[in-house]
């Protein structure tokens, strides 16, 4: 969007300062929010030259399509950045992809083709894992409250990694090696108090939520406590540290403060224990852009600071670099992915705005909504949207794109200008859905969940195919009659 006057409006929630801005040019694409492959050919929206009326016509709406070459090369940039900033420190970085933020069979095959290791925080996510052939040595698992099933299985597939999160269950993991006669490799899962600048539900390292073992305390830590533990255990191969400070995280501050402090703390446990731990995982949790006003760091930027930070801290305590690693996962799959809908009803209201005058808001729904996204919800989550099937010459009016589920909440886009004449049977993209949206998805209202599509070289194919009627009825079970 272009410079121009601003719409505050005094019954909204508070916009983004300066984001808001009437466009210049109404059917333009910020190259930021979209996957490089997606332009507009003539008057449509197109992603590796594929129209996305044609896409809407073979696949149906809601959709989530996804550009697997964009995917493959944001892998590509973290691996070959990291590797280059590290590459005299540690020889080079484990990249770990997040799955969380959104993992098929498909998706995890293009990760370990393109050199990255997976961590997974459940037994389905590790069960995508199996399925891909991804070897249990490229494999991590997370998770606050792990089932003795999923640590078993961890422990069956001989996880390079067991992220743990607690005392207890440092005690359950090394039974459970035990009772198989085998090592657990296990690195332990630290709250470094640091105050990520993001919305709270995914602010992840200060004290008072519920992931990992606190750093407070000095000796008596939780964390302290752990390492003596952990290194008392004949069955606990005891690899390193790990943080994560949260997500969506654009200043680098925080990363650099929760580096300083772990390595701190691994200087802390040489000197205690005459053992240096050979791993520093550094996290995730790199922002991107939804809206225009998010400016993301590229990779390699984001890597040589980091680097920066692990060099000269450790030249400081004179402590061996240990082998970093780190976790994106929306900073890769986020932008590749926009979602396609088709509008249905929409409406116009007025609005006050300051000075007691009033403005216009369209009000747009589609076919989809919290169901396939719920972040808006979830976290005051922003996104942008374009007219999709077609370009328009109309004037832009302050819209909100809304969901079709019966909750007033249910909103994709809070604010955006679309074309006044954007009506039923149009086709409007949001960009930027690659990260939680699927991966959150549910059936509320009883809808099926959308289809994803990759799309690459020209061909559009399913990955996961859309839910059907007969699918969500499958689990509900019918009343039997005598």
């Amino acid at each position: 969007m272009g410079n121009g006057p601003e719409v505050n409006l005094n019954n909204a929630s508070p916009l983004a300062p300066g984001w808001l801005s009437y466009p210049d040019n109404i059917n333009r694409l910020n190259p930021a929010l979209w996957a490089h492959d997606v332009d507009r050919a003539g008057d449509e929206l197109t992603i590796s030259g594929l129209r996305v009326s044609d896409l809407a016509e073979q696949f149906g709406t809601p959709l989530f399509v996804v550009s697997e070459d964009d995917f493959r090369t944001r892998a590509r940039s973290f691996k070959d950045a990291f590797d280059a900033a590290f590459a005299d420190l540690c020889g080079g970085v484990d990249v770990y992809y997040a799955g969380k933020s959104f993992l098929c069979t498909e998706i995890a095959h293009w990760v370990a083709e393109e050199g990255l290791r997976l961590d997974t925080c459940s037994g389905g996510e590790l069960a995508i894992a199996m399925r891909a052939g991804i070897p249990g040595e490229h494999l991590g698992l997370h998770g606050n409250n792990k089932s003795d099933a999923e640590l078993g299985r961890a422990l069956d597939l001989k996880l390079g990694r067991i992220v743990v999160d607690s005392l207890p269950e440092l005690e359950r993991v090394a039974a459970l090696a035990a009772a198989r006669g085998t090592t657990a490799n296990v690195m332990l899962r630290l709250t470094p108090g640091v105050h990520a600048s993001t919305h709270e539900f995914i602010a992840t390292a200060h004290e008072d939520q519920k992931f990992g073992l606190s750093l407070a305390d000095g000796e008596s830590s939780p964390a302290a406590q752990a390492v003596a533990a952990a290194l008392g255990h004949e069955t606990v191969n005891l690899l390193g540290v790990h943080c994560h400070i949260g997500s969506q995280i654009f200043e680098p501050e925080g990363f650099e403060l929760a580096a300083r402090r772990l390595l701190a703390f691994l200087a802390d446990v040489r000197d205690r224990h005459g053992v240096e731990l050979p791993e520093l995982d550094l996290g995730g949790g790199y922002g991107i852009a939804y809206i225009e006003t998010d400016k993301p760091r590229p990779p390699a930027e984001i890597a040589v600071a980091m680097a920066d930070v692990v060099r000269s801290t450790c030249a400081k305590l004179g402590l061996r670099v240990p082998r970093i690693s780190i976790e994106p996962g929306r900073a890769i799959v986020g932008s590749t992915t926009f979602t396609l809908y088709t509008v249905g009803t929409t409406k116009t209201v007025r609005v006050d705005v300051e000075g007691g005058d009033t403005a216009p808001r369209r009000y747009v729904s589609v076919d989809g909504g919290m169901s396939d996204n719920p972040r808006p919800v979830l976290y005051d989550a922003d996104y942008s949207a374009v007219l999709a099937s077609r370009s328009s010459d109309a004037t832009g009016v302050l819209s909100r794109v809304v969901g079709m589920h019966c909750e007033s909440g249910d909103i994709v886009v809070r604010d955006v200008y679309l074309p006044v004449d954007t009506d039923a049977g149009d086709l409007v993209a949001v960009p930027g859905t690659g990260a939680y949206c699927w991966a959150l998805s549910s059936n509320y209202n009883w809808v099926a969940r959308p289809p994803v599509i990759a799309v690459r070289n020209g061909q559009a194919r399913l990955i996961v195919r859309g839910e059907t009627e007969d699918d969500i009825l499958a689990r509900d079970i019918p009343r039997t009659t005598n």
